[in-house]
C-alpha cells in the first residue's frame, strides 16, 4: 500500500524549503495551476509514501491540534544527529509535546505552518 499525507499550505515555497533543506527530504515532482492548484511531492523515492502540498487562491486558516504531528524516525543516529543539527543551524526552537512521551523518544518543532514534527530518537542505531 502506498500512503500521501495532503495539506494546503498559503506559502509554498517556504514549505518546500523546509522539507527539503531542513528535514532533507527529497522533491518528487509537482504541478502548477491544475484546476487551480499548485502543488508539489515531497518525499523519499526509495519509500512508499510522500507529503503532498497545495497551495490555491484561498487563504488556509490552520486549525491543527497539539495532538496532530508528523513523526519522523531516522534509520541512524549519524541520520537522527545530523537532522537536530540542521535544525539548531537553522534557528528553529524545539518546543515541549503535549503527550510526555515524545518529550523521551523525540524532538518537537514546527514547520513554517505551524504543523507539529517530530524528529524520533526510537529507530535510530
Amino acid at each position: 500500500m502506498k500512503f500521501r499525507f495532503a495539506r494546503h499550505t498559503n506559502n509554498l515555497e517556504q514549505i518546500k524549503s523546509f522539507y527539503i533543506d531542513i528535514l532533507g527530504f527529497e522533491s518528487l515532482g509537482g504541478f502548477d495551476n491544475h484546476n487551480g492548484y499548485d502543488g508539489i511531492f515531497i518525499g523519499k523515492s526509495s519509500e512508499n509514501w510522500h507529503l503532498e502540498f497545495t497551495k490555491s487562491e484561498e487563504i488556509v486558516h490552520f486549525d491543527f491540534n497539539e495532538d496532530d504531528i508528523l513523526v519522523f524516525y531516522p534509520e541512524t543516529i549519524a541520520e537522527y544527529d545530523f537532522l537536530i543539527e540542521n535544525i539548531n543551524k537553522n534557528n528553529i526552537d524545539f518546543i515541549e509535546s503535549k503527550n510526555p512521551y515524545w518529550s523521551i523518544n523525540g524532538k518537537m518543532i514546527l514547520d513554517p505552518d505551524g504543523y507539529r514534527i517530530i524528529i524520533s530518537n526510537l529507530k535510530a542505531k
